[in-house]
């Protein structure tokens, strides 16, 4: 850290304390050149991590709406809410992990990725979800998504 007095990168921290419950931390600085003492702030700087929707539009990642399209599928089916968090927080990482490089996915490889821990988890849940995120027109392309799964129509 350069001194502001002096210049000096040549410093010594004599006090740290954390602040804003955790998201900064306040350090106390005495440079060893002059002896001129000076405060520093450090907060994390994090890129918001954004997903492409279909249409080309870039919205920020909202986990919040992939447990509401998962609790939807869910729904009145004997699957627990611990195991929903679960399967959420995988998307989740599994996303992260996909589009760490630029800050972004697409919402198709979210839904995909959805898709794909439903079907493992629930079948009658990946049919509810991929009736909606595939806009099924008619009754045709449910027994198609069904026979996918390995089931009989």
């Amino acid at each position: 850290m350069r001194c502001p007095h002096c210049g000096s990168f040549d410093d010594k921290v004599i006090e740290s304390r954390t602040l804003a419950n955790g998201d900064a931390i306040r350090r106390r600085r005495e440079c060893n050149g002059c002896g001129y003492r000076f405060t520093s702030y450090e907060r994390i700087e994090d890129k918001q991590f954004m997903v492409i929707k279909r249409d080309g539009r870039r919205e920020p990642f909202d986990r919040a709406k992939i447990e509401r399209g998962v609790q939807r599928a869910l729904e009145k089916r004997p699957v627990s809410q611990m195991s929903i968090e679960s399967l959420v927080n995988e998307i989740e990482d599994q996303a992260a992990i996909l589009g760490k490089v630029n800050h972004e996915i697409d919402a198709a490889t979210i839904g995909n990725l959805t898709l794909e821990k439903l079907g493992a988890l629930d079948k009658v849940a990946y049919i509810r979800f991929a009736s909606v995120y595939r806009h099924f027109e008619d009754l045709e392309e449910f027994v198609c998504e069904i026979q996918k799964l390995g089931g009989h129509f």
